[in-house]
């Protein structure tokens, strides 16, 4: 047996409990890792708490967290990974344990920490995802709603790095920190449509919703064209036209080594706000849904 974080009801952060599990075991392809550390992301809480049951329902008890890092300490029929090697990835069943699965295998660079490998997974394919879908071109103005956060991070720091001019929202404590990105951040609350205005005088092309702060209406009216703003966070997207980006999808395979090299190079930065025993896992939940986080929090099995 081991110790994983389950729950079996929907609920607060309360719901979490440490429990005794069987580890799983790989089917083809997959490998299992003994986890060295593991990310905690909004989608795991907006899971717990049932606001997303209609899309993902839970087959209880639910083992939550979506990415882990890790060494492979069994391996499937097929998987291209071996035992004892430090890998991270996506995860088939959850995370937040001492054992989990992989479906693909990334290596981990010896040069990138437990907890960045864990935190990178998620917010780095959404955020590269995303962009895709924005469909933004070198030299044209993006806006990044909660360029603070762990998604908006990324995503200003790959659109700066493909010439895109970027514009973040941001709460006034993560102003200095997004500006040295390349980013002009601008402080989110009353006013901002303002601020933006005068910080983008040609315009805004597209804008990225990573905060979920109802400004969506606002975003459309800056563009002109609900077809020109993603949310991420904010569930009445269909409300305005605009469309509601989920998933992860690395089709091919290839965004997450890509990924995974830029941040070995020291080239994108993933910011790790905390870290957190296993057992802590309800308290992660907490401080995340309290917003007293800046940056990603990850469980230390």
């Amino acid at each position: 047996m081991s110790k994983a974080i389950t729950f079996s009801e929907y609920g607060a952060p309360e719901v979490l409990r440490l429990s005794e599990v069987t580890p799983p075991e790989p089917g083809p392809g997959q490998v299992r890792i003994r986890v060295r550390a593991a990310s905690v992301n909004p989608l795991d809480m907006k899971i717990r708490s049932g606001l997303m049951a209609g899309m993902v329902p839970a087959h209880f008890p639910v083992i939550p967290g979506l990415d882990a890092a890790g060494v492979v300490d069994s391996v499937g029929e097929g998987a291209e990974a071996a035992a004892g090697d430090e890998v991270l990835g996506a995860t088939v069943g959850g995370s937040y344990g001492e054992y989990a699965l992989l479906d693909r295998a990334v290596a981990k660079p010896e040069s990138l920490s437990w907890e960045v490998a864990a935190s990178l997974v998620t917010v780095g394919r959404t955020a590269s995802r995303v962009l895709g879908q924005l469909g933004v071109q070198p030299g044209r103005t993006l806006l990044v709603h909660g360029a603070g956060g762990s998604v908006g991070f990324l995503a200003v720091q790959l659109a700066v790095a493909r010439g895109i001019t970027v514009i973040g929202t941001v709460g006034e404590h993560d102003i200095e920190r997004v500006t040295a990105l390349g980013a002009t951040a601008v402080r989110y609350g009353d006013g901002w449509v303002e601020r933006v205005k005068a910080a983008a005088p040609d315009g805004v092309d597209v804008v990225l919703d990573a905060s979920g702060a109802g400004i969506l209406a606002d975003s459309v009216a800056l563009t002109g064209d609900p077809a020109k703003v993603i949310t991420i966070a904010d569930m009445s997207a269909a409300q305005h036209g605009v469309r509601f980006s989920a998933g992860a999808a690395d089709e091919g395979g290839h965004v997450l080594p890509e990924l995974v090299q830029l941040a070995a190079e020291g080239r994108l930065t993933v910011p790790v706000w905390r870290t957190y025993p296993l057992a802590d896992a309800a308290q992660a939940h907490t401080d995340l849904e309290a917003h007293r986080n800046h940056g990603k929090a990850v469980l230390l099995p």
